[in-house]
């Protein structure tokens, strides 16, 4: 009898998982299109062009997912969405995956249904004042008011270190970080809390960018990543692993413009990456050239970074902990084999 129990129920968890197996996966793939949701606007992450052509690296990375699910970058809708509408965007299956700065944490991870897949960004939170506030560290900031945006772990981080350090502040919320922008340049707050690429990224866009300064001091562990819905491990996979290509393209030289050339080497891990050997994506049930198309129409990680966030962008960052692992960082990508 106990026999039979456990085959029935061992029966019955199989047919769900197969009910669930492939199913935005194969949406995505009936649909001939992805919609991905970025943030509704934010300097070298995600904002329309005056042509209305949406840049930056979350957008690129919904076009290196395109790529490599259709082999064409350019069948994918952006959704922008704010930090309050995005997990709500994903779980009613507005969205088929969320690009949006979005900190990879344990409570997401477990109570939302969702299923958070792998790192593209280090950050850490920090704060932005105004250069004539005189405030050369946080200790300094007692009594300011601060701008920051409901439902982030920025809010959450805030609120812990005043109370920790026994210091007092005003919140103002709004859901748009670009709100908060405008708020601290016309005076309504004394500071922006958030994770430190945004910061770089709002004060690029400043009248200006010159009377504000961001902090040194960093108050958190701020992983980004792409989130995804439980309800299809085949899917999780396809991004996990189209961000990891981007990563071990980097580890191996290739890049957008060699890509060909390095189709002809002799390095089984290129092979592997590239295509010439179809395994990977027959692992992934996608065209064995899906890694190639995602490096060839976004480039690798490195091309990805510096085009959008580096030392000769706007925003002006040093790669810091987004280095190679090789470089002192923490991109590692995981064995594609």
């Amino acid at each position: 009898m106990l026999k039979t129990i456990m085959a029935g129920a061992a029966l019955a968890f199989g047919l769900a998982a197969a009910a669930q197996a492939g199913q935005t996966f194969d949406a995505v793939k009936a649909r001939g299109m992805l919609n991905c949701g970025v943030n509704v606007g934010i300097a070298g992450f995600s904002l329309p062009d005056s042509q209305g052509t949406w840049r930056g690296m979350d957008a690129d990375l919904c076009r290196g997912v395109a790529a490599a699910v259709f082999g064409d970058p350019a069948k994918v809708r952006f959704v922008p969405l704010t930090a309050v509408q995005r997990f709500t965007a994903l779980q009613s299956g507005e969205i088929d995956v969320l690009i949006r700065q979005t900190t990879l944490t344990m409570t997401r991870d477990t109570s939302l249904g969702l299923r958070m897949v792998a790192v593209n960004l280090y950050d850490g939170h920090g704060f932005m004042v105004r250069k004539d506030a005189g405030v050369t560290e946080p200790k300094g900031m007692d009594g300011m008011t601060i701008c920051l945006s409901p439902g982030t772990t920025n809010e959450l981080v805030t609120t812990d270190w005043f109370r920790a350090n026994n210091l007092r502040f005003t919140p103002l919320l709004q859901e748009r970080m670009q709100d908060n922008a405008t708020a601290l340049q016309a005076g309504r707050c004394d500071a922006i809390g958030t994770d430190a690429t945004q910061l770089a990224a709002l004060r690029s866009q400043f009248t200006t960018p010159g009377n504000f300064v961001i902090l040194p001091e960093r108050f958190s562990k701020e992983p980004y990543g792409p989130v995804v819905r439980r309800d299809d491990q085949e899917w999780f996979d396809v991004i996990r692993w189209t961000v990891s290509a981007l990563i071990q393209a980097e580890e191996l030289g290739i890049t957008s413009a060699n890509l060909e050339q390095m189709k002809g080497s002799p390095n089984p891990e290129i092979r592997r990456l590239l295509g010439v050997d179809p395994v990977l994506g027959n692992a992934l049930k996608l065209d064995p050239a899906w890694a190639a198309n995602a490096i060839k129409a976004i480039g690798n990680y490195g091309e990805l970074f510096e085009r959008h966030l580096g030392p000769q962008t706007p925003i002006g960052l040093e790669r810091g902990l987004n280095r190679l692992w090789t470089n002192g960082g923490l991109m590692y990508s995981w064995p594609m084999r």
